[in-house]
């Protein structure tokens, strides 16, 4: 059975548990807190970051792009990243949107400042990195309308591992509460179509000690 380090906000971590769950994979989940730096899980990936997936042989993969991949590769069905190079290129390109451009214009500015700066004992929340925040979600969000608007699912008509790059940074957004979907209901209509694959289920149901989801998260109607 394969083994997940994982941190519970962490959206990479996300991302690689629905792939894992999609490909109905059974793995053994274990938070790592990474602020310890510990010596046995520096082992296993020296930059001492989540997600890391132990394989049952040993092997240590690093990187949830790099582990999605690897799953899709040696675990077919279902294809997550596209069955041509053309739609393999739009999916990496999505995913490269929401794990960098997301990441860094919005999940950082809201979970990295309300959640994890607690947890990692970095001061007090910047209220300028949370307004932008706030504020740079918006557009996102316009950007899924956009593209679900003339797709069925983001990246084309089969869902791939894009909408899932996308959801799990959303969905540690939406933990919080800061996900504004009365003003994006084509992008809300999309979240709930992952929110309701058996998939996500796992995701839904996380509650972190001291810091519980808002009310609506793990609705389906919502």
């Amino acid at each position: 059975m394969q083994t997940l380090y994982h941190l519970w906000l962490s959206p990479f971590c996300r991302k690689v548990r629905v792939v894992l769950q999609e490909k109905k994979i059974d793995f053994d989940l274990r938070t790592e807190n990474v602020w310890e730096r510990r010596k046995e899980f520096l082992a296993l990936n020296p930059v001492g970051e989540v997600p890391v997936l132990v394989e049952p042989g040993g092997a240590a993969l690093s990187g949830s792009t790099v582990i999605c991949e690897f799953l899709d590769e040696v675990h077919v069905d279902p294809p997550l990243l596209g069955r041509h190079p053309l739609e393999r290129a739009e999916v990496r390109r999505l995913v490269d949107w929401f794990d960098r451009k997301f990441n860094s214009e919005v999940t950082e500015n809201l979970v990295g400042e309300k959640v994890m700066k607690r947890f990692l004992g970095l001061g007090a929340p910047d209220s300028k990195a949370i307004r932008a925040g706030h504020v740079n979600i918006h557009m996102h969000l316009e950007y899924i309308s956009y593209l679900i608007e003339r797709r069925k699912w983001l990246s084309g008509n089969e869902m791939t591992l894009a909408d899932i790059a996308a959801a799990a940074h959303i969905s540690t957004v939406d933990y919080l509460g800061d996900v504004p979907w009365e003003g994006h209901p084509t992008a809300r209509d999309w979240y709930a179509r992952i929110k309701s694959r058996p998939s996500f289920r796992s995701v839904l149901a996380d509650n972190i000690p001291g810091a519980p989801p808002a009310k609506h998260y793990a609705n389906l109607d919502f």
